[in-house]
């Protein structure tokens, strides 16, 4: 039960649904691509770019990495581009100082897709399973 209907309030009125989480769209995009995101890193391990392969998830314009999956064209909700942990060091999303931290942190790049997700309040790294 809802706050409002112990206070009586809202009376006759439908309560309004909760908004949709954007990780929502963020996870049902991914699912849908998943294979072609695990691909893409296995192509940025093999050619030796890194052993790190970072993938961006935004909804807005952004100059990091390479643009692999474009909202636009495909009709999803997520704009994915790839990069790599060094690149994320060079522009100084990762300081210097925690590379090690990051690299304790990642997970296997083989099972796990690093995503940094960016949105309006912030921006975080989660990793998310292949499918």
């Amino acid at each position: 039960m809802e706050p409002e209907e112990l206070l009586n309030e809202n009376r006759g009125e439908q309560p309004k649904p909760a908004a949709d989480s954007p990780l929502v769209s963020l996870r049902r995009d991914l699912k849908m691509f998943s294979e072609s995101l695990y691909e893409v890193a296995v192509e940025i391990m093999v050619e030796g770019l890194s052993k790190y392969p970072i993938f961006i998830a935004h909804q807005h314009e952004l100059k990091l990495g390479e643009l692999i999956l474009d909202r636009f064209e495909l009709g999803t909700e997520w704009s994915i581009h790839a990069s790599t942990m060094e690149e994320f060091i060079e522009v100084g999303v990762i300081k210097p100082e925690l590379k090690q931290r990051f690299i304790d942190t990642y997970k296997s790049a083989k099972e796990f897709m690093c995503v940094f997700v960016v949105v309006p309040e912030g921006a975080n790294f989660v990793f998310v399973p292949y499918e």
